[in-house]
């Protein structure tokens, strides 16, 4: 059976620690962009202000929110494709992040 180990829960409360937890995921291959990956776990698995809280722990630990896939795509890229996310991506410029074109990439 595929699928995520626990449902997502919409309403619940994420605490700081929970939310810096994320800082310590890693791809299972080592070619996979460490901070672009977290970056898409936290945006995949947090409510918009969980993430922003989320970014500033992002920030502060010296990550690159600019950080690029293997498409050479930044986080915002991605984010931006999906209409329905504009907190996401509000927080993620307020952050510093930058779209690809707009980082000279």
């Amino acid at each position: 059976m595929s699928g995520p180990e626990k449902p997502k829960v919409i309403s619940e409360e994420w605490s700081d620690e929970r939310v810096r937890d994320y800082l310590f995921l890693s791809p299972a291959d080592a070619r996979i962009n460490s901070d672009h990956y977290v970056l898409l776990k936290a945006y995949e698995a947090m409510r918009a202000d969980d993430f922003a809280r989320f970014l500033r722990f992002f920030v502060e630990a010296g990550r690159d929110i600019n950080a690029l896939d293997e498409r050479g795509e930044t986080i915002l890229d991605h984010v931006s494709r999906h209409r329905r996310m504009t907190e996401y991506a509000q927080a993620l410029k307020n952050a510093g992040a930058r779209q690809t074109a707009e980082a000279g990439a």
